[in-house]
């Protein structure tokens, strides 16, 4: 993939941001995802790609459009899987929290794992602890590790976790070791990134979250020289099967970040839609918007950050979620015509 092909996977991850910031805090978590959908599936059309969407919005008759098979793009080469998350934290958008981000992930054809839609069990660090952590350790030594590795005690050290009834076995066990939890509501792409920045606060991610938010976060770490492991976590039997035909024999296997992303030649892109630890969100100031973003490419290990001003329309909106783009920008809700 080309290098100016970076900028213009900002532009696509910018559009959803913008679309959905407007929903920030008013309940509708729909609404603010279907904004985030449109918006980054109209700004595909420009760009100069063949992708199929490996890892979207679910099965085609689930989603109306970025459903997993669907072809993004131009339609001219280079060939390219492409995972989406139009708005990772719908719910953190719709109660006003932070941490949620726009984000892409786009690699050559056949090297992103076609996750099913089911849990994975994580475990994410940064550049210094690569190769130290396992899934297959107990939580005490992992913390043990990542403090070593970053010149920490283990009680300085800070781990993310979903807060979730599922993790209280390993809420608990974290507790003991004497690390700090952040706990969070929603999204984990974000956290698991940021633990390969060293003053975002985040040290590792461990928990059990989505399987295709675990492939674009390992996309992110990739490129930045972290470390990355998963594990499948069905909860019933439809889910291993669904796993099979996707070509996952092994359910228990061990999948590291080279099994979710078999190539170097990876480009991660992200904008910011709320605060959180690695982004900003988006701000508005008179007919203006500000976006922050950050574009990562595997070969190279390049991290761009790139602040943009985007001129809105500024027609009135209400409840309907639809989106017109306007000099380079994205407007909010429209009124309906």
């Amino acid at each position: 993939m080309e290098r100016e092909l970076a900028l213009e996977f900002v532009r696509v991850t910018e559009a959803a941001a913008l679309a959905s910031a407007r929903w920030m805090g008013r309940g509708d978590k729909d609404a603010a995802d279907d904004a985030a959908v449109s918006a980054m599936r109209a700004m595909f059309d420009t760009v100069q790609i063949d992708g199929v969407v490996v890892i979207g919005e679910g099965e085609m008759d689930e989603a109306p459009m970025l459903y997993i098979g669907e072809k993004v793009g131009t339609g001219v080469p280079p060939l390219v899987d492409v995972a989406v998350d139009p708005l990772e934290g719908t719910n953190i958008v719709a109660k006003g929290l932070t941490g949620a981000i726009a984000v892409i992930a786009v690699a050559p054809r056949g090297t992103l794992l076609h996750a099913p839609d089911m849990y994975m069990d994580k475990i994410a660090v940064g550049p210094e602890c690569r190769g130290k952590v396992s899934l297959d350790v107990p939580v005490r030594e992992n913390l043990r590790e990542v403090a070593r590795a970053l010149g920490k005690t283990v009680e300085e050290v800070t781990v993310v976790v979903l807060d979730r009834p599922r993790h209280e076995e390993i809420i608990e066990e974290i507790r003991r070791a004497g690390a700090r939890i952040k706990l969070i509501t929603d999204g984990d792409v974000s956290p698991a990134v940021a633990a390969a920045y060293p003053n975002s606060g985040v040290d590792i991610l461990m928990g059990i979250g989505g399987a295709p938010e675990g492939v674009i976060a390992a996309a992110a770490l990739k490129c930045l020289g972290g470390d990355f492991q998963g594990r499948l976590w069905p909860t019933e039997e439809a889910e291993v099967e669904r796993a099979r035909q996707m070509g996952i024999s092994d359910i228990n296997r061990l999948l590291t970040m080279d099994d979710l992303v078999r190539s170097n030649e990876v480009i991660f892109a992200a904008t910011g839609i709320t605060d959180g630890d690695l982004l900003r969100g988006v701000r508005y100031s008179g007919r203006q918007a500000r976006t922050y973003s950050l574009v990562m490419r595997g070969k190279t290990g390049t991290i761009r950050y790139i602040e943009a001003v985007h001129q809105l329309d500024r027609k009135p909106f209400f409840s309907d979620n639809r989106i017109r783009l306007f000099r380079g920008g994205i407007t909010g809700p429209q009124e309906d015509r």
